[in-house]
């Protein structure tokens, strides 16, 4: 059976955002256990690059307009006959929680600012081995506590960032449940269509193919062009095969 790779590509900058946003988010949960200076500064670097990403823009606005925007989208479903109303109600009371929750929190990231071991490590990550023991002696002795007060103090971190987390995940799994997998066939490795205001393109190629999307487009209308792995002696196919989800 031929193993399927599934890509996304973000048709708008607000979603391009939150899917980094996301992807940053799974990357703190995978490094929150810091054992040494490798898993300490893959966890720091995950961090400052997210108050980076976090420091662009009105994230809490717009993430609160979005679960304004699915409550709307709830109450259109409500109005089709035979729809499960018992989940459109749980859906949208999660949807209210989190707004309430993420309105009613701190701004976003400003308790990973204020913390003086973060800062301390995020001004020396721009520099070649500058958080190195003797440029950073804070984190040397930091990392010499006992393995259950290093896990305490990520998880305080990280719990500073539930409600956002929460809130995006909620979102997120929306739009992607929003558009169902179609089979459709690319010619000369090319495919156009609509996107009918869309957020996101979700593409399943499989494997065996060998081959990557180069996505372009917005809201209206977008274009995927399928490359090679192997830019050399690799080739696209007349006719290739995929599944597409406009979310």
């Amino acid at each position: 059976m031929s193993t399927s790779i599934l890509f996304e590509h973000p048709l708008n900058e607000k979603m391009r955002t939150w899917l980094r946003i996301e992807f940053l988010l799974r990357q703190l949960e995978a490094s929150r256990s810091i054992t040494d200076h490798l898993s300490a500064l893959t966890f720091f670097r995950n961090t400052a690059e997210l108050l980076d990403v976090l420091e662009r823009g009105e994230l809490r606005t717009e993430i609160v307009k979005e679960l304004d925007r699915q409550q709307q989208k709830l109450r259109a479903w409500s109005e089709v006959p035979g729809v499960d109303m018992s989940l459109i109600a749980t859906l949208n009371d999660r949807l209210k929680q989190r707004s309430a929750t993420l309105m009613a929190a701190p701004r976003v990231g400003q308790q990973l600012r204020e913390d003086r071991l973060i800062g301390l490590v995020r001004q020396r990550l721009s520099i070649p081995g500058g958080c190195c023991s003797f440029d950073l002696p804070t984190l040397h002795i930091w990392l010499h506590l006992s393995q259950q007060v290093r896990d305490q103090q990520t998880t305080a971190w990280l719990e500073t960032l539930d409600p956002l987390r929460e809130a995006l995940t909620l979102i997120l799994d929306l739009i992607r449940q929003s558009g169902s997998f179609r089979h459709q066939i690319s010619l000369n490795g090319f495919f156009q269509d609509n996107a009918e205001d869309a957020d996101l393109l979700r593409l399943q190629l499989k494997l065996d193919d060998a081959l990557y999307p180069q996505v372009s487009g917005h809201k209206s209308r977008y274009a995927i062009r399928f490359l090679p792995l192997d830019s050399d002696s690799g080739d696209v196919p007349a006719r290739l095969d995929f599944e597409l989800a406009c979310c």
